[in-house]
């Protein structure tokens, strides 16, 4: 049984506080980028990425990732999550639009032939300091 987040967990990834994603690069080195995060209809953490980028390509090779998502700027109040992704391509363009508004209150400028990818999070470890 996987584990749950927490009401207070729940809460650092419905505001607007940016996630810090860590996929396996194919040598098995870490690559770490900064991203929007949700929780999706399931309470699942859900980010977008596109099919070509670095974290798109690991996370095809390899599932398993680590997001950490801080507190507004309060490096003492975060929650971390490792687990394996899946990935999909319906709903992404949805998604993308729906965390532009979130995090930039605008609607999302589409890129002709950029293939984006909704990233579901399940969680095998919650981890949590100060919540």
């Amino acid at each position: 049984m996987s584990p749950r987040l927490t009401d207070a967990q729940k809460a650092l990834f419905e505001a607007p506080n940016y996630a810090v994603v860590t996929t396996l690069r194919p040598d098995g080195s870490p690559h770490s980028t900064v991203v929007w995060i949700e929780l999706d209809e399931d309470g699942v953490p859900a980010f977008n990425t596109t099919t070509a980028r670095v974290k798109g390509e690991n996370l095809s090779a390899d599932p398993r990732v680590a997001v950490l998502v801080v507190q507004g700027g309060d490096f003492y109040r975060w929650v971390s999550v490792d687990g394996d992704v899946e990935l999909t391509l319906d709903g992404a363009e949805e998604q993308i639009d729906r965390l532009s508004h979130k995090y930039d209150d605008k609607p999302w400028t589409y890129v002709e032939g950029q293939e984006r990818v909704t990233v579901r999070v399940l969680p095998r470890h919650v981890t949590e300091y100060g919540l």
